[in-house]
Order: C-alpha cells, then structure tokens, then sequence
C-alpha cells in the first residue's frame, strides 16, 4: 500500500483557473474562436442560469473551440507562459508521488506530469472535438477516478481549494482548504452548511 498526498489542481497548486485562462489565451492567440462566443454564451445562459442539462454537457459545448485551434501544441505553449503559476506552497511540499485530481481537461493539465513530477488523473476530453469520455472529475467522481488507479492505497493529506471536494477529504488522514498560499485546516461541517444555503 502506498502512501500518497492528493491535490485539487485549480486555485489550489496553480494559481488561477487553468480552463478559463487557457480559453482566454487561446482567444488572444486564435481571433477565429471568437466565432464560437455565441455558442458557449448560449450554454452559460442554459446551465447556470435556467439550470438546463448537466455540467458535462455544458463544458462539451464550450470546447466546440478546440476545433479552431493547433491542440497539443498550443498546450505546450501554454504552460510556456503560465507555468510560473503553480503556487510557492507547493513547490516546498511537493513529493515526486502526489496525485493531482481535477475537473479540468485531462489534455490540459497531463503535459505538467513529467516536468513537475507528480500524477494527474483529470477530466477525459477530446483535445480535438470537446467531447468527454465519461463523466467530469467533479465531487464523488474524483473519488471514484482515484479509487480506480489507486484502489488500496492511502491519502496522508489532501488539499484543495472548495469544500464541494469534501468525498476526497473524507479518505485522508488530514485536509486542508487552500486560500492563496495559505492552508487552513478543514471544516468538515462547511459542506453541509453550504448545502444548506
């Protein structure tokens, strides 16, 4: 059995929301995607405001973009300029064994695997298409991706930014909320607090 520490990836290591600022780069980088603002308006509106439809199916329609951009290679260039986000924190705690679980695009966040020495389990997407192969690595989900690699091993710490990844807390020895470069011990009565409101 292995003994790991296991970390939100958006806001808690990388400072920032890694989709959004991909989807703004590659908008800079790409005026044809512009075409696709219409699209992803109407899908925002559908979602959040009338509560239409899963996330999943929202966020498959807002990577219609993929389709107008170099996909591997613009992630290279991505992280080329936005590497220095990943917060001085974990840069101290890093262990060549922790795991990074999150709801963003698995073809996003894989390429900082081998560089920053750690493993990513992610949301399944197309990198051409937007399309999901499953289920967005949100909530209860992220636990069952990680149970699927990592059926008997053991969370020491884990750390994350939102308590709607409480499922994940519930298996580690001890977590923290991350709030900038500050770890603040979890409140495991904040979830239900939230659920309430």
């Amino acid at each position: 059995m292995r003994i790991m520490n296991v970390y939100d990836f958006d806001e808690t290591i990388y400072n920032g929301d890694s989709t959004r600022h991909f989807f703004f780069w590659c908008f800079r980088h790409h005026p044809k995607t512009l075409l696709y603002l219409p699209l992803i308006g109407y899908a925002t509106m559908r979602y959040y405001v009338f509560h239409i439809g899963t996330k999943t199916e929202f966020k498959e329609k807002m990577y219609r973009f993929l389709n107008a951009i170099d996909g591997e290679e613009d992630v290279k260039r991505f992280w080329r300029e936005k590497r220095s986000g990943i917060k001085a924190f974990y840069k101290k705690i890093h262990r060549d064994d922790d795991v990074i679980i999150s709801a963003s695009p698995e073809f996003l966040l894989k390429p900082l695997e081998k560089e920053l020495h750690f493993t990513v389990i992610a949301s399944k997407v197309d990198i051409h298409t937007g399309k999901y192969d499953g289920l967005n690595c949100y909530h209860a989900e992220k636990v069952k991706r990680f149970r699927e690699i990592y059926p008997d091993d053991h969370i020491e710490a884990f750390y994350s930014d939102s308590y709607s990844d409480e499922p994940l807390a519930l298996l580690a020895d001890k977590a923290y909320i991350v709030k900038g470069e500050e770890l603040i011990d979890w409140d495991y009565n904040q979830h239900k607090k939230n659920l309430r409101t």
